[in-house]
């Protein structure tokens, strides 16, 4: 079973409230910016795995001691003016490793938001599975600092807070399936821009690419209506992204990305299909199957489906065709 998740968050009107602006590590703060201290804090926590995200009006200083013994990746979502990591300049969307029983030091010149996650170092292996250099824990010994490649780390910074305001909705209404899979996209979302730096994959030739999408399909038959995401396929068989991209662009045509949401837009669709819409929101099926901007999981189920998923519910997409004169749209469901 998963472990339990758990969405907090509050406003902060000064900045001792920063005492734990990455949930789990105690960090020392002293604000350098003149002016009254507006800021927010929210925490996502799945067993000892958390996503922390903070925000704030004035410049401050921060200094995490080297007891803690986790390790944490660190994103700059935004900042107003220079900010600082050890020897480090940030700029949003950067990516800072900070290993684990390392002190941390930070200066922030003005307001600023910033994403950090803090996991064991134990979990790598499983995590990275897949990916020779991250999946070694050596590779996270050493303070780093990854330069974001715009296009993915632009992305990554919009993603994340918007990731915690819909768990922190949901999160009740969460399988443990769906939680782990929400963990998983996390994780992603925070290294993609380390993902990306890794040399090109060269262990040599791929397993026959037809036999390793076979594979791939009996183990999402096998999961059932959970969501898979594509780092948890990728520590399964041991195969690297780019590895898995190559096999499945070969042997159908589409990259594994699409067709793991294909695959759940079509389980979203036999749950709608079979469920009463009394009881049942589009919302709510959609998010257990990892959707979580909503505009854009129904544009994706029309385009894949050629109806609206308020249509499908209960039956009713069926109906609409028998009965030209109607249209339904959206997710209000």
């Amino acid at each position: 079973m998963s472990p339990h998740l758990s969405v907090n968050s509050c406003r902060l009107d000064s900045f001792e409230g920063l005492h734990q602006a990455i949930r789990g590590s105690q960090v020392e703060v002293m604000q350098l910016g003149r002016g009254k201290f507006r800021g927010a804090l929210s925490h996502v926590g799945i067993g000892d795995f958390s996503l922390s995200i903070g925000s704030f009006s004035v410049g401050v200083r921060t200094q995490r001691i080297a007891t803690d013994d986790k390790l944490v990746i660190g994103m700059l979502l935004n900042a107003e003016d220079r900010v600082t990591h050890w020897s480090f300049d940030m700029r949003p969307a950067d990516v800072l490793v900070m290993p684990p029983s390392t002190e941390h030091d930070g200066t922030f010149h003005a307001a600023a938001s910033y994403a950090a996650i803090r996991l064991d170092l134990a979990e790598v292996a499983s995590l990275f599975r897949g990916e020779p250099r991250l999946s070694d824990p050596a590779t996270w010994i050493s303070k780093s600092h990854y330069r974001a490649d715009p296009s993915i780390g632009i992305a990554s910074t919009r993603r994340l807070p918007l990731i915690v305001s819909r768990l922190a909705r949901q999160q009740a209404a969460l399988s443990d399936g769906a939680a782990d899979f929400w963990k998983r996209a996390i994780v992603d979302a925070v290294t993609a821009t380390i993902m990306h730096s890794l040399p090109p994959d060269s262990r040599g030739p791929l397993p026959s690419a037809i036999q390793l999408v076979r594979n791939v399909e009996d183990y999402l038959d096998k999961a059932g209506a959970r969501p898979v995401h594509i780092s948890e396929i990728c520590a399964h068989f041991n195969v690297s992204r780019r590895s898995l991209h190559r096999a499945f662009d070969d042997v159908l045509g589409l990259g594994p990305v699409t067709f793991l949401r294909h695959k759940r837009l079509c389980a979203i669709h036999s749950v709608l299909r079979q469920s009463d819409p009394a009881a049942v929101t589009v919302a709510k099926v959609a998010m257990q199957q990892g959707f979580i901007e909503l505009g854009r999981f129904s544009h994706y189920y029309h385009s894949l489906f050629g109806e609206y998923p308020s249509e499908t519910l209960g039956g009713r997409g069926a109906r609409a065709r028998q009965e030209p004169g109607r249209h339904a749209a959206g997710i209000s469901a």
